[in-house]
């Protein structure tokens, strides 16, 4: 019985099915930290990527730094907004979004897209497009990964807005490009149904 066995590939395939955008989260995990952990880094040693380029980064925010990022972002969406508009359905949103028990940040290296795109001029104009096909994987492995051990999690897109404050607030390098924010936590409030398009207009297969 090998690691590609039935069983096995049913297994994952039911995860890939069980993952879903979970809004509602708790402040809590089922798991420990070391556990969350050794997820995230056997994603990030472990995904694929173009021309083996490794460049997503990603930082892992908890306590009270998970609680200061969705505190900046608020603000930032405020400002933003300025006084003419109704800001409580937004702090509504980002409080939600607080009220988890972590925060995953994505973050694509561009020092490493660069030296690619000198290195293999041929193909400069792809390393960047092919850097987000990388950095989606490592979102969906963890995502998926997060799922199965009954952890809900979304995927938020605040950046640029919050790029700034973020780089500021956390000491990230300035290489590093922000692509996605994924609060995570014990799920509150399962997701509704799906609405699933038919894949016979999303394949085509050819024998």
């Amino acid at each position: 019985m090998g690691l590609f066995n039935k069983e096995n590939t049913k297994s994952f395939l039911k995860e890939v099915e069980n993952r879903r955008t979970i809004y509602n989260t708790e402040t809590t995990i089922s798991i420990n930290d070391k556990e969350l952990e050794d997820i995230i880094e056997q994603v990030v040693k472990f995904t694929p990527s173009a021309f083996n380029s490794q460049s997503t980064r990603i930082v892992l925010l908890l306590n009270e730094q998970h609680n200061k990022f969705w505190d900046n972002t608020k603000v930032a969406l405020k400002n933003k907004m300025g006084t003419d508009r109704d800001f409580a359905p937004t702090e509504q949103r980002i409080d939600g979004f607080k009220h988890s028990y972590g925060t995953i940040l994505y973050f694509e290296d561009k020092d490493v897209i660069q030296s690619l795109e000198e290195k293999i001029p041929n193909y400069a104009d792809y390393f960047e497009s092919w850097s987000v096909q990388a950095n989606a994987m490592h979102q969906f492995a963890i995502w998926t990964a997060l799922s199965s051990k009954g952890i809900g999690a979304s995927l938020q897109h605040y950046n640029p807005l919050v790029d700034e404050v973020t780089a500021r607030e956390f000491d990230i390098p300035s290489s590093w490009k922000l692509i996605a924010q994924m609060p995570f936590g014990d799920i509150r409030e399962q997701a509704g149904e799906k609405e699933i398009q038919p894949t016979e207009d999303r394949i085509i297969i050819r024998k």
